[in-house]
């Protein structure tokens, strides 16, 4: 697997719904912003952390948030899928 594959894989992890917190991305549809997933990261929590807080999100999903934060700071459109 490449890693454009591997980026478009986990993009699709995230997913906006007009209905659902404001139509902001989120991960796999759950009431889970990105931007909730950064902030822990920022302040300091570890992948680990944040899954045993969170049990329904997936290693895959933090890595998810990553790649969509890489995506908009290189001016990457994500489409919703």
């Amino acid at each position: 697997m490449g890693y454009n594959y591997l980026m478009t894989d986990l993009l699709q992890r995230i997913t906006f719904e007009d209905g659902k917190l404001g139509g902001r991305p989120c991960i796999r549809g759950l009431r889970v912003r990105v931007q909730d997933v950064l902030e822990m990261l920022a302040s300091g929590m570890s992948a680990e952390q944040i899954l045993a807080e969170f049990p329904y999100l997936e290693p895959d999903d933090i890595r998810a948030v990553l790649a969509y934060a890489a995506a908009q700071v290189a001016g990457t459109a994500v489409i919703a899928a």
